[in-house]
């Protein structure tokens, strides 16, 4: 995990992660969510994406990852908005784009721009965070 940084409005940082078919099948295992749309080639290739699309909030944990690995140990999550604008398929390649855009200094809260983009670079998730930085978390 990263060392705390000096996390202000303007700060910016991505990570790109694969989506494999072992993550869509963890991650259904683990929420409970065995939609045909996440499991099953023949179901999906009849509906209107053609083929399986991982879980939506597959994204949301890989927002929560990005975060962690940019803000360091500690940092809290307090919101997360999230609007899906495109499927992510399995093996794509999601790009997780985020940036500061406030910060209330005296609180430790920061408010982050969200933003998840394919490898064709189409907007795939856009959202906002707000998040407590670790530095200012009391004992």
């Amino acid at each position: 995990m990263a060392a705390n940084i000096n996390f202000d409005t303007g700060y910016k940082c991505s990570i790109s992660v694969q989506v494999t078919d072992k993550m869509v099948h963890q991650f259904g295992e683990m929420c409970g969510d065995m939609n045909p749309m996440h499991f099953d080639e023949e179901y999906a290739k009849t509906t209107r994406f053609g083929r399986r699309i991982a879980h939506g909030m597959i994204v949301g944990a890989l927002f929560s990852r990005a975060l962690n690995e940019n803000m360091g140990e500690g940092g809290i999550y307090l919101s997360q908005s999230m609007k899906f604008l495109s499927p992510v398929y399995i093996n794509d390649t999601v790009t997780i784009e985020m940036t500061v855009t406030a910060m209330r200094k005296e609180k430790g809260i920061a408010t982050v721009e969200t933003l998840a983009k394919n490898q064709n670079g189409d907007i795939c998730v856009k959202g906002e965070a707000v998040v407590m930085i670790a530095t200012n978390i009391q004992k």
